[in-house]
């Protein structure tokens, strides 16, 4: 799965809802993943319609195998962009909230990507807004369509490049994740596609694109 998520000043005065302000409670770590492997530019392909049932379980499973427990899995129309293909594709994915720390959550992804043959799997980890940490921010709106975030990409390719895509969620809420950098793209983005960036919660975290290739777990354990 690849990568995803105007005035800073402006922005960031939503940063500190629930869940990033200094000492309020951190959400749980996701995690964004899919078992698709083709290209789909139709959106009115059969397999959007997919609830990855199945894929639900067995990725539950391997968080559980590695310790964790899911707190939710959220089912999303995901829109991605490939540089290498230069065009975008639909796809039905998952969003996981799950109980794992960093370590292990680096291991589940890499176990995801290879399980499914993913390219590579998605994380974000909610940090206090001044976490030193903080190299990325989660960025969600309502009203916003998958067809709108693909048509968007279409158009900017800005926002092709920084974004790598998006997640939308069956209540049309858009996830957009992007380099904290990169915020005032984000913003610029959702207001070109008709959302309303006032009413965005933006959230600070790290992010992470975690290939099969990653170091097993246990090899770490063993080398430490």
């Amino acid at each position: 799965m690849r990568n995803l998520l105007v005035a800073v000043t402006s922005v960031l005065a939503f940063a500190v809802s629930t869940g990033t302000a200094a000492g309020a409670p951190l959400p749980c770590p996701e995690i964004f993943a899919t078992n698709n492997t083709a290209i789909i530019t139709d959106p009115a392909d059969p397999r959007l319609r997919d609830r990855l049932v199945r894929f639900d379980r067995e990725v539950r499973g391997i968080v559980h195998a590695n310790g964790g427990v899911t707190i939710r899995s959220t089912l999303l129309d995901g829109v991605f962009w490939s540089s290498d293909l230069q065009q975008t594709t639909f796809e039905r994915s998952r969003k996981f909230d799950v109980t794992l720390d960093e370590e292990t959550l680096r291991h589940t992804a890499s176990t995801i990507s290879k399980q499914f043959r993913q390219e590579s799997v998605l994380t974000f980890r909610f940090l206090p807004a001044n976490s030193p940490e903080v190299d990325a921010v989660q960025v969600e709106v309502d009203g916003i369509t998958a067809t709108q975030v693909r048509e968007g990409l279409l158009k900017d390719a800005v926002a092709r490049e920084k974004l790598g895509g998006g997640s939308v969620t069956l209540q049309n809420k858009a996830i957009l994740i992007a380099d904290v950098d990169d915020l005032p793209t984000v913003r610029a983005f959702v207001t070109d596609i008709g959302g309303d960036i006032t009413k965005a919660k933006v959230r600070k975290g790290t992010w992470e694109f975690v290939s099969a290739e990653e170091t097993p777990l246990w090899n770490r354990q063993n080398a430490a």
